[in-house]
C-alpha cells in the first residue's frame, strides 16, 4: 500500500469515526432521557410516593445507564483499516450503529423488567392498613 492508500483508508476511518461516535452518542441520550422521564412514574411507585429518594435513585440510574451505554459505544469503536471505499464505510458503519442500537433496545429492556420487578417487591411488601394497624 502506498502513501496515497495510506491517507485515503485512514481519512475514511475518521470519517467513520465523525458519524459514528455522534450517532451512538445522540441515540444513548435519546434513549436515556425518554426512559428515565418515564421511569419516574415507577420509582415514585417503588418509593411510595417518596419525591427525594425516588428522583435521586432514578438519576443515579440514569447516570449509570450513560457511563455503561457509552462506554460500550467506545468499546466497539474500533474499525479495521481496510475501508477503502465509501461502500464499504457505509456497510462498516451500519454494522456498528445497527449492533448499538440492538444493544441499546436490550438495555431498555431489561431497564424496563428492573423497573416492573422493583414495582413488584413494593407492592409485596407493603403492609396492608387494616382497622387494628391504625391505632
Amino acid at each position: 500500500m502506498n502513501q496515497t492508500e495510506v491517507l485515503n483508508a485512514t481519512s475514511k476511518i475518521v470519517t467513520a469515526y465523525l458519524i459514528y461516535l455522534p450517532v451512538a452518542i445522540l441515540l444513548t441520550l435519546y434513549v436515556a432521557h425518554t426512559l428515565f422521564k418515564n421511569a419516574r412514574i415507577f420509582m415514585l411507585d417503588i418509593f411510595h410516593g417518596k419525591q427525594d429518594i425516588a428522583f435521586s435513585t432514578n438519576r443515579l440510574f440514569e447516570i449509570g445507564f450513560y457511563l455503561l451505554n457509552i462506554g460500550f459505544a467506545l468499546l466497539i469503536l474500533e474499525i479495521d483499516q481496510s475501508v477503502m471505499n465509501n461502500q464499504a464505510l457505509i456497510e462498516i458503519l451500519s454494522v456498528k450503529i445497527g449492533g448499538f442500537a440492538i444493544y441499546l433496545g436490550l438495555m431498555l429492556f431489561f431497564n424496563l423488567y428492573m423497573f416492573f420487578r422493583g414495582r413488584k417487591a413494593s407492592r409485596r411488601n407493603m403492609i396492608p392498613i387494616s382497622p387494628e394497624n391504625q391505632a
